[in-house]
């Protein structure tokens, strides 16, 4: 089961990767529920596709990079990095970042609680401090924010 609950989760990444909306929001129990935790949002329903539309958006070459992958039962941890280039306007509960141009790569750590093949929960923490450093916000935030 170990080896199929992460086969589960590796194919979810892919269908992020490949912005397929529809297959993604598949990927999730009908209860299913994705929390950003660097924002302190919770998805239900079809809205667990709101923050890939977002960042497809923001980063139309957005690539995970997987590092490491644990198994325990119906929990995956996954280790990893998000990698792109701000391309476009980044919603954010404070308000919108326009297009920088610059690259990013942010650790984050994704844990998932998976029952009977489809993700029960996800819980994003992506580090939120990095990510504002990389795309060059952190000291001028105001400035950053579309108004």
């Amino acid at each position: 089961m170990s080896l199929d609950n992460e086969k589960i989760i590796r194919n979810a990444y892919q269908v992020a990767e490949d912005q397929d909306i529809p297959g993604w929001i598949d990927c999730f129990t009908e209860d299913g529920t994705f929390t950003d935790q660097s924002v302190g949002i919770t998805y239900r329903g079809t809205e667990v596709a709101d923050p890939v539309r977002n960042y497809a958006q923001a980063f139309p070459d957005m690539h995970r990079e997987l590092y490491d992958v644990y198994v325990n039962g119906d929990i995956v941890v996954v280790e990893l990095s998000l990698n792109g280039t701000h391309q476009g306007e980044l919603t954010l509960p404070m308000g919108s970042i326009r297009a920088t141009g610059n690259t990013i790569q942010v650790p984050c750590c994704d844990v998932f609680r998976l029952r009977e093949g489809k993700i029960e929960s996800f819980n994003c923490y992506p580090s939120g401090t990095v990510l504002m450093g990389q795309l060059g916000v952190l000291n001028n935030l105001e400035a950053a924010l579309a108004h």
